[in-house]
C-alpha cells in the first residue's frame, strides 16, 4: 500500500509561520516524519513524501508526483492561522478537510484521522469540513487535509513547537491511516508471551508545557466521568 504524506508550503514560503517567527513547514514536516516512521511498523506499506526540505514544491507538482505514484490515500499537514497572521489570535483547535464531492472513501479516512487527533492532542474539536483545496481537488486518491493547531494561538504555537505534541500528531494521523485500511503488524503476532510484571499501567492523555492547557484537559475529561490528576515533572 502506497501512502502519500504532504508537509504543506515549504521552508521559506513567505507568511507562513507564527507571530514569533516559527516556520509552519517545520512543524508539518515534523509530524510528517512521526506519520512515517508510525506508518512504516505496519506490514506491506510503503510512505512517500511530495515535500522536499531544500524548496518549495509548488503544489501541481505535488498533486502530479502523487497521481503519478498511484498511492492509495494523501494526507496534506498543516498548522493552521487567523486573523492578518501577524498578531496573536484567540482562535484554536483541530480541523479536517476534504474536498467538496468527496467520496466515502475519503469521508471514512477523514473521519478516521480527525477522531485519532481529537482524542490524543487535546485540543478543540473544529470538525470535518469541506474545501476547494488544490491539494484536496486535484488528487485521484481519497486525499484529506488537517491542521493540527493553530500557529496564531499562543496555546496552540506552544503545543505545535513540541516534539512530544509533533509525535503525538504524527501517530493519530498513521493510527487513522491505519483503522481505514485495515493495516496490520504481522511481525507483533507471533512474539512469545512474557510473564506479567507486578505494577500499574498508567494512561497518559497528553503532557504540556503550559498549565491553563494541563487544567482545560483535566476539566474536560473530569465532565466525561474519567478522573483526572496532574503530575508536574520538573525538567
Amino acid at each position: 500500500m502506497k501512502i502519500i504524506l504532504d508537509a504543506g508550503h515549504g521552508m521559506d514560503t513567505p507568511g507562513k509561520r507564527s507571530p514569533d517567527g516559527l516556520k509552519e513547514y517545520i512543524i508539518n514536516r515534523a509530524i510528517a516524519n512521526y506519520a512515517r516512521d508510525a506508518l512504516s511498523q505496519y506490514a506491506n506499506t510503503q510512505i512517500l513524501f511530495t515535500h522536499n526540505d531544500k524548496v518549495d514544491v509548488p503544489l501541481q507538482t505535488r498533486t502530479k508526483q502523487a497521481n503519478a505514484a498511484k498511492g492509495d490515500c494523501l494526507v496534506s499537514i498543516h498548522s493552521n492561522a487567523a486573523g492578518n497572521g501577524k498578531a496573536w489570535h484567540p482562535a484554536t483547535g483541530i480541523e479536517t478537510y476534504v474536498y467538496l464531492k468527496h467520496s466515502p472513501a475519503t469521508k471514512t479516512l477523514a473521519e478516521h484521522i480527525h477522531h485519532q487527533l481529537i482524542a490524543t492532542a487535546g485540543l478543540p474539536d473544529r470538525g470535518i469540513k469541506t474545501a476547494d483545496f488544490h491539494m484536496l481537488r486535484e488528487t485521484v486518491m481519497p486525499a484529506v487535509l488537517v491542521e493540527c493547531g493553530f500557529m496564531t494561538n499562543q496555546g496552540d504555537r506552544q503545543l505545535l513547537g513540541s516534539p512530544l505534541f509533533q509525535k503525538t500528531c504524527g501517530e493519530a494521523i498513521a493510527s487513522g491511516i491505519a483503522r481505514t485500511f485495515s493495516l496490520s503488524r504481522p511481525q507483533q503476532m507471533n512474539l512469545p508471551k512474557k510473564a506479567a510484571a507486578k505494577g500499574l499501567y498508567k494512561v497518559q492523555v497528553g503532557a504540556y508545557g503550559n498549565r491553563q492547557n494541563a487544567d482545560a484537559l483535566a476539566q474536560k475529561l473530569t465532565k466525561q466521568g474519567y478522573p483526572a490528576y496532574i503530575i508536574f515533572e520538573q525538567s
